[in-house]
């Protein structure tokens, strides 16, 4: 039994491989020391405890945290330095602070959305756009408005300017406005007014606006411009206690006032030395006189806009006529005054009179002397014959008008015709729902004779907005009159090579190339197509080459780029198509097609 049991041990061991230990192929001698979890099962049980074992994983899950935050150290700070490459990075706080002022406020209203954004960029454009005042100092306050936003920014503005906005518009949505939030508004604000740069308000009554301007007793001397509005300058409250002094009469800087049905008491302190006046909105009893204007003006001597809106007119029996021109004509009875002398005006470039009182407005343009003045507004007047001829006693001074608009007024066409002659510097003429327009008076704009110059030479917008009394021929001759006379649109004509070149140079327009043609004669109300057909006008250039002497261009007139003929309804759709041929922008109204959709604008 032995004998078997040896004999198969022996067998087995021939077939199995042995394999050394590791211990002794290392030897006695290796210098590998081997780890308490890889020694022999006969270790102490200490060494292989669990606790020990976690000890050491956590000690390398620590040195693996620690050396990972180094890492994300490292590489925010390579990212930082890379950054710092850039030219954006570089830019000093108060060169980024400009830019910055520029984005926000280049505008008239804030940009709050862009100020949003930038403040959203990174940390360091956020710093720097919370301690730049001047981007925190447009305040504007209402009844949509937030009260905490406009604390924020007076914090952040510092001791930078304010441009104080009060919009308390009646509005249907917004529903009634109470006087008390106009009073917390102004409230808020007050401390702060040797800061005002600008002050906006606008109220629904005079007597929340009067309320609201008691607060206003401290000086103001960085105001540059003011302006009050009173929305219901119609309504009748009979409020006549002005809260004066406002700003105790101390504003050094103020250029520009505007004040819609305002009772100010007509303070001429505060309207000295204006460079911008506009007054509006006041009926009846609250009208100004003659003298309150002219006595305002006379303070104003640097005035450069004038604007007088919806005001009654003075009292008719209030006046006197000129007896050396009462006898031609009743359009010279002005109001009576107390100082007639002459006001002189040599800054004012803008005025404008709308709905001012025929009588106010005819007596103070008849004292002024405006030597610079180039825009003039009259609307609604009635009668401004004495205006133009006024306009026309200047001008043999000088008078460098560019803009003339003249708006549901009567006119004389002889002295409108005596004026345009002496407005050489015109460029816009706005004539709307003017009956007195007629063709006679606009054929004075085509090619004069030859012993005359041209109209307004450099005239490039024309308006005829719902003058029905002009006809096709006068303004088809007015623009064609008015073309270059060599106009690379038009292509040469097989007649024009087979001339011969020592033939002299003839320099016409279309409109006089076309006279001299034998064509049918047609009415007015025929269509442009058979005006371009007869004409030849769409395929016709001069015959003569470019005339080289500078004399010959210094006469001519430059083309008509805008004309606006809305409201003419004896222009047809092709008429308006030809002239948007030789017209950049036309304008008149939208025809409708049959299924409703505008064919023509």
């Amino acid at each position: 039994m032995c004998e078997s049991s040896t004999l198969k041990s022996a067998a087995y061991s021939d077939k199995t491989p042995s394999f050394p230990r590791a211990a002794d192929v290392a030897g006695p001698s290796s210098g590998f020391a081997r780890a308490p979890w890889l020694s022999s099962p006969r270790r102490s049980a200490a060494n292989l405890s669990i606790p020990h074992l976690r000890e050491a994983l956590h000690s390398l899950e620590s040195k693996m945290a620690t050396l990972l935050s180094e890492r994300d150290l490292l590489e925010s700070r390579l990212e930082q330095a890379v950054r710092l490459q850039s030219p954006v990075q570089r830019v000093p706080n108060d060169l980024l602070s400009s830019i910055f002022t520029i984005a926000v406020l280049d505008g008239e209203e804030e940009d709050s959305i862009t100020l949003s954004n930038l403040m959203l960029v990174c940390q360091y454009w956020r710093d720097v756009a919370v301690n730049t005042p001047m981007l925190w100092t447009r305040i504007a306050m209402g009844t949509h408005r937030s009260v905490d936003r406009a604390l924020l920014k007076l914090d952040r503005s510092k001791s930078a300017p304010l441009c104080i906005c009060l919009d308390f518009s009646p509005r249907m949505e917004h529903g009634t406005v109470s006087t008390e939030s106009i009073v917390t508004a102004m409230d808020l604000i007050r401390p702060a007014i040797w800061r005002w740069k600008t002050f906006h308000l606008t109220v629904p009554s005079r007597p929340q606006a009067h309320i609201a301007l008691t607060r206003c007793k401290e000086q103001a001397p960085l105001l540059e411009v003011l302006s009050v509005r009173v929305a219901h300058s119609m309504q009748e409250d009979h409020y006549s206690a002005p809260p004066l002094p406002l700003f105790e009469r101390h504003t050094p800087r103020l250029r520009s006032a505007s004040f819609t049905s305002f009772n100010f008491n007509w303070d001429t302190a505060l309207l000295s030395n204006l460079r911008v006046l506009k007054l509006g909105g006041y009926w009846n009893g609250f009208s100004p006189s003659v003298d309150v204007i002219l006595r305002t003006l006379r303070a104003c001597p640097q005035l450069e806009e004038l604007v007088l809106r919806n005001m009654s007119d003075v009292d008719p029996e209030s006046c006197a006529s000129l007896l050396s021109e009462a006898s031609e004509q009743d359009d010279y009875v002005l109001a009576r005054v107390s100082d007639t002398r002459t006001i002189q005006l040599p800054r004012l470039r803008k005025a404008s009179f709308y709905y001012s009182g025929n009588l106010r407005t005819r007596t103070v343009f008849s004292l002024l002397s405006f030597p610079a003045l180039e825009s003039i507004e009259l609307c609604y007047l009635d009668n401004v014959s004495p205006i133009l001829e006024s306009l026309r006693k200047q001008s043999l001074t000088v008078l460098p008008l560019r803009h003339l608009r003249i708006e549901s007024c009567f006119l004389n066409e002889l002295r409108f015709a005596r004026l345009l002659p002496r407005l050489p510097a015109l460029t816009s003429l706005e004539l709307v729902d003017v009956e007195d327009v007629t063709p006679n008076l606009m054929r004075n704009f085509a090619t004069p004779p030859v012993s005359q110059t041209w109209v307004c030479p450099k005239l490039t917008t024309l308006s005829l907005e719902g003058c029905t009394s002009i006809d096709w021929e006068t303004l088809r001759s007015i623009v064609e009159s008015r073309l270059p006379p060599h106009s690379r649109a038009f292509p040469r004509q097989p007649m024009a090579r087979q001339e011969s070149p020592a033939r002299p140079a003839v320099s016409m327009s279309s409109a006089s190339a076309a006279s001299q043609r034998p064509t049918a004669s047609s009415s007015s109300s025929s269509s442009a197509s058979a005006f371009a057909a007869t004409a030849h006008i769409l395929a016709h250039q001069p015959s003569a080459p470019a005339i080289a002497s500078a004399s010959h261009a210094v006469g001519r007139p430059v083309r008509l780029e805008s004309m606006d003929l809305t409201r003419c309804h004896q222009i047809s759709k092709e008429m308006v198509q030809w002239l948007r041929m030789y017209v950049a922008e036309v304008k008149c109204e939208t025809v409708k097609s049959v299924w409703g959709e505008p064919s023509l604008s």
